[in-house]
């Protein structure tokens, strides 16, 4: 075919321009083989609202044994020692002989006696101030506060080791009575456990719901695409192929929406944290280890893995079944 001067003219032009159109704006690129939004689609978010609850509960499961450990490590070894009863002069001397007894005592590491503004401010909070307000000159006072020396052994504060600390104070004074610190906390540990295996139940309750989010989406997507997998199959394309890129897919979207959803998961504790601060240490954010945020980083790159197992054997099940 020869073409004139004028059409190779024309023709030339238009290559040309169809290049320089082609620096500027480049054609799209094509379409995927398969589409995955039907995997993505609301899969992010669904796994973010899940990574961002199971991180709080975890984290409030890991800060509950923090408190647990901290109470414990602080009562281990210590009795209080009250004086209760007797007017306030014979309390005094009472408190002064059980000191002089304990001070010297095998196994006792240290004794402290609490003085009337320490009492007062453990009382104040049941009794009020104006139960713990003293009479006017002249007057008795209108409570007599039991004396307290808290006992720190250098062993373990065992039935035994109270027993022994019951029977120094016999003679010295007749009035005191000895507990052993850790005898409350043994309700708290019960409370502090239930709560534990509840916020157990609800990671394992979370983990469920995410594994049946990417399933679903896997499901869908894996009929959105029935007739390309099928021509696939047809041109010699393995299952391992097919559930490859499912799995991909379904890895990318976990990725993103678990990275969201630890970010809000992490704001909320460290709010929480402000908010139980005035608990003590050992009972926010600042109670938890490093390793216990490493624990807490791994739920969402734990999200992934789950979300790229789940979709892969999802697909593969179901391509099995297809002819």
């Amino acid at each position: 075919m020869i073409l004139t001067r004028k059409e190779q003219a024309r023709l030339f032009a238009r290559e040309g321009f169809g290049r320089v159109r082609g620096l500027f704006a480049p054609r799209a690129a094509s379409a995927p083989l398969l589409s995955h939004k039907a995997v993505a689609g609301p899969v992010p978010w669904v796994i973010a609202i899940m990574t961002a609850l199971t991180v709080v509960a975890a984290a409030g499961g890991l800060a509950l044994a923090s408190i647990a450990r901290t109470a414990q490590a602080d009562l281990a070894g210590g009795i209080t020692v009250q004086i209760a009863g007797p007017a306030a002069g014979e309390a005094d001397r009472q408190a002064r002989a059980a000191l002089a007894v304990l001070s010297g005592a095998e196994g006792v590491a240290s004794t402290r006696r609490l003085g009337a503004g320490e009492r007062e401010d453990l009382l104040r909070p049941w009794l009020g101030d104006a139960t713990l307000r003293t009479g006017a000159s002249g007057e008795d006072d209108l409570l007599v506060m039991p004396e307290l020396i808290e006992v720190r052994l250098s062993g373990a504060s065992d039935p035994a080791a109270v027993d022994r600390v019951r029977t120094l104070l016999a003679k010295a004074a007749p009035d005191a009575s000895a507990s052993a610190d850790m005898d409350w906390l043994g309700p708290l540990r019960e409370a502090i456990s239930a709560l534990q295996w509840l916020a157990v139940a609800l990671v394992a309750l979370l983990v469920s719901a995410t594994t049946a989010a990417v399933l679903l989406a896997s499901r869908s997507a894996l009929t959105a695409n029935r007739e390309t997998i099928e021509i696939m199959h047809l041109l010699g394309a393995h299952d391992l192929q097919v559930a490859r890129m499912f799995q991909r897919s379904a890895a990318l979207s976990a990725a993103a929406g678990g990275a969201a959803g630890f970010a809000v998961a992490e704001a909320t504790i460290l709010v929480l944290a402000g908010k139980f601060a005035a608990l003590g240490p050992g009972s926010s954010a600042a109670g938890l280890r490093w390793f216990d945020w490493v624990v807490l980083v791994l739920i969402p790159v734990a999200g992934v893995g789950l979300a790229a197992v789940t979709a892969r054997l999802t697909v593969l099940a179901t391509l099995r079944r297809m002819p």
